[in-house]
C-alpha cells in the first residue's frame, strides 16, 4: 500500500495542475471569508488604519476589474514563458527533463498565483451591488485584492528570474543530482561501517526453504509497460500468509511485454488464479519510467544530458564534464552504502522474497558506459572520466566495487588508445590511468557518508 501511495504522490507532484488547483480553491475560500468579514465587520475598520481605498461601488468595481483583467493577461504570459522554457529544455536536454520543469514548485505557484488572484477578483466583483437602496461595497475584500495583486507582481519578477536560472545546464544538473541523492537515501539507507570491506547484503542466503528447486508457478505480465514500483513488503506478507517463496524476475525501470515473466513462486500447487492476480498487483506498471524506485532512471537523466552535450550538433564537452562530476558524486555515495538484502524475510526470519537490487557495478555501468561510448574521440571528457575513477578508487571498500572501477578504467584506456588521434592526448590518458592504478592500491579512505 505504501508503495502505491508513494507512486501516487510522485504522479501528483510531477503534475502541473495540482498546485494551481489548490490555489484556486484557496482563492475562492479567501474571497468568501473576505466578503463575510465585510458583511459582519464592515469596511470602517480600514479607516482606523488610515487606508481607505474605495468608498463607492463604482470605485470598487474599477479596482477589481483592473486586477482581474491584468491577472488573466499575465497568466497567459506566464503560460507562454513556461511553454518556451519547456521547448528549450526538451531540445537541449532531452524530453525526459520536462518532468523536472513541470514539477517545479515556482512554476506551479506562479501560474496558480495569477489564476487565483483572477478568480478572487471575479468573485469579489460579482458581490458588489450598485443599487442605491441596497449598495454593498466590500472594502475589506477590495483591499485584500490589492494586496494579492501586489504579491502577484512580485511573483512575476521571481518567476522570470527563476526560469532564467533553471534553464541553465548547471542548475538543471544540480536539481537532478539532489533528486538522485534523495533517492539513494531512500533505497540505500544503511551506511557501511568504517572497517567493512565486504557487504553481506549482496550475499545469497544459504537457508533456502524446502521446495525451492521444484518447478515454480510463473506469474506473467498482462500488459506492455514499464515496471514503476514493486511492493516488496506486500509480497513478503503474501508469501508468509500462503507459505510461499518468491523470486522477482523484474525490477523497477525494466520494460515488460505481455506474457513476460514477472516472478517465480514456489510451491506451484499453492498458487491459484486469485493469488496470481494479487501477486501481479504488487507491481505498479506505467507508460514511462519514474524515479520512485528506479535509481538507474535518475542516473540516466544525467547521462542523457551528457550524451546530448557530446552530440555533433551541440558539442558542449563542459556540460558533459559537469554530468561526469555529479555522477561521480552519486557513485561515491553509493560506494559507502550497504546494498539492500537479496533475501527479504518475514517476522519469523524465514526467507520469503528473493530480489536483485541495483548494485554498484550495475550503477557504474549505467552511468559511465553510454558516456564513454559517446565521448569516444573526445579527449577532455575521456580524461575527466579517468580522473573521476581515480577519485572514486580509494572510496570503494568492497572488492566487487573496486573490480568494477578497474574494468571501466581499462575500457576507457582502450577506447582512448583506439580513438584519440593525438598521441599527446593518449599519453595524458595513460598517465591518468597509472594514477588511477596507484589510487586503487592505496588504503581505503573515509567515504562521504562517514565524513558527514
Amino acid at each position: 500500500m505504501m508503495v502505491r501511495l508513494r507512486y501516487l504522490w510522485e504522479r501528483l507532484r510531477t503534475s502541473y495542475w495540482l498546485v494551481p488547483s489548490l490555489m484556486l480553491l484557496a482563492a475562492a475560500v479567501l474571497a468568501w471569508l473576505a466578503l463575510y468579514a465585510d458583511k459582519r465587520i464592515g469596511g470602517d475598520a480600514l479607516d482606523g488604519l488610515g487606508w481607505a481605498l474605495v468608498v463607492s461601488s463604482e470605485g470598487a468595481t474599477a479596482v477589481m476589474s483592473t486586477i482581474a483583467g491584468s491577472m488573466v493577461t499575465i497568466a497567459g504570459v506566464v503560460f507562454s514563458i513556461t511553454l518556451v522554457a519547456l521547448s528549450l529544455a526538451s531540445g537541449q536536454f532531452g524530453p525526459r527533463m520536462l518532468r523536472n520543469f513541470i514539477r517545479d514548485r515556482v512554476n506551479q505557484v506562479a501560474l496558480g498565483a495569477f489564476l487565483a488572484t483572477f478568480l478572487y477578483g471575479l468573485l469579489v466583483l460579482s458581490a458588489i451591488r450598485h443599487d442605491p437602496l441596497d449598495a454593498f461595497v466590500p472594502r475589506i475584500a477590495v483591499a485584500l485584492g490589492v494586496v494579492l495583486a501586489v504579491a502577484s507582481v512580485v511573483t512575476l519578477v521571481v518567476y522570470i528570474h527563476h526560469v532564467a536560472v533553471t534553464i541553465q545546464a548547471d542548475t538543471l544538473i544540480e536539481i537532478i543530482y539532489r533528486d538522485l541523492h534523495s533517492l539513494m537515501d531512500s533505497l540505500y539507507p544503511q551506511r557501511l561501517d568504517a572497517d567493512d570491506d565486504e557487504d553481506p547484503g549482496n550475499a545469497v542466503a544459504s537457508d533456502r526453504p524446502h521446495g525451492f528447486d521444484e518447478p515454480p508457478a510463473r506469474i506473467l505480465a498482462d500488459c506492455h509497460a514499464y515496471v514503476q514500483a514493486v511492493d516488496r513488503a506486500g509480497l513478503v506478507a503474501l508469501a508468509a500468509g500462503h507459505d510461499l517463496v518468491i523470486r522477482l524476475r523484474r525490477r523497477p525501470g525494466q520494460y515488460v511485454l505481455s506474457g513476460s515473466l514477472l516472478m517465480s513462486v514456489w510451491p506451484q500447487r499453492r498458487v491459484d488464479d486469485e493469488l496470481a492476480a494479487r501477486l501481479r498487483r504488487s507491481m505498479v506498471f506505467g507508460a514511462q519510467r519514474t524515479a520512485t524506485q528506479d535509481i538507474e532512471f535518475a542516473l540516466d537523466q544525467l547521462v542523457e544530458i551528457a550524451s546530448r552535450a557530446l552530440s555533433p550538433g551541440i558539442n558542449d564537452p563542459f556540460t558533459a564534464i559537469t554530468c561526469v562530476d555529479r555522477l561521480g558524486s552519486a557513485l561515491s555515495l553509493l560506494a559507502g552504502r550497504r546494498m539492500p538484502a537479496v533475501w527479504h524475510r518475514d517476522d519469523e526470519g524465514i526467507a520469503r522474497l528473493c530480489d536483485s537490487p541495483v548494485s554498484f557495478d550495475k550503477a557504474i555501468d549505467a552511468a559511465f558506459d553510454p558516456i564513454r561510448q559517446y565521448a569516444r574521440g573526445n579527449a577532455p571528457v575521456t580524461i575527466r572520466m579517468m580522473e573521476m575513477l581515480e577519485e572514486l578508487a580509494p572510496l570503494c571498500r568492497r572488492a566487487g566495487d573496486r573490480q568494477a572501477l578497474s574494468r571501466h578504467a581499462e575500457m576507457l584506456l582502450r577506447s582512448a588508445v583506439s580513438a584519440l588521434p593525438e598521441p599527446t592526448d593518449v599519453a595524458d590518458v595513460r598517465s591518468r590511468y597509472r594514477q588511477f592504478a596507484a589510487s586503487l592500491a592505496t588504503p581505503h579512505l573515509v567515504s562521504p557518508d562517514d565524513a558527514g
